[in-house]
């Protein structure tokens, strides 16, 4: 049987919390129900579908990451959007940050299949969000602010049983050096 898999970093919950409020805003206002299924996440691999008698082997490959980078800060400042017609995205968007893009090629290596490209966002409206409804939004999103910030120490492995449950998780081991 298959199942679908996919690999994150999750805030911490008061952050899950602040952004469900957003959520919960675009399935009222803006019919999108969808926005409220998952928590609030950076995707570093997206969802992928293998066979469950083969998840040994997506273990395996994720201990292989090299995690050997020191936890770090990401900071979310502010919202964006993919405006594409038939699937748009609103989201909130993390500042450039380079320790995540380390992550995420190392990633990469073990998982060297799917969309290579890689775009952090934090997804707050999508799948059932009309483009229509997404205009809307927009209009109001695209000005509100919104900034925090958390640390990030670990990522984790989630298989999709109904819902997406955490696997495993691998801590981020490097040690943080003064220059």
């Amino acid at each position: 049987m298959k199942k679908m898999y996919f690999i994150a970093i999750y805030p911490p919950q008061d952050i899950i919390d602040e952004v469900r409020v957003f959520k919960q805003d675009l399935a009222k206002n803006y019919d999108n129900s969808k926005a409220l299924t998952n928590d609030a996440h950076i995707t570093l691999l997206a969802p992928f579908d293998r066979d469950q008698e083969l998840e040994s082997d997506i273990h395996a490959a994720f201990e292989k990451i090299d995690t050997n980078i020191p936890p770090f800060a990401i900071v979310l400042d502010g919202f964006g959007s993919f405006p594409h017609p038939k699937n748009p995205v609103l989201f909130i968007h993390p500042e450039p940050n380079e320790h995540l893009n380390i992550l995420h090629e190392r990633i990469r290596q073990p998982f060297s299949f799917g969309v290579k490209s890689f775009t952090p966002h934090v997804t707050i409206g999508y799948r059932n969000l009309s483009f229509d409804n997404y205009l809307k939004a927009w209009e109001v999103y695209r000005d509100k602010e919104y900034k925090t910030k958390f640390i990030v120490d670990k990522i984790l492995l989630l298989r999709h049983d109904g819902r997406w449950i955490p696997i495993a998780e691998k801590k981020l081991t490097g040690s943080i050096t003064e220059k």
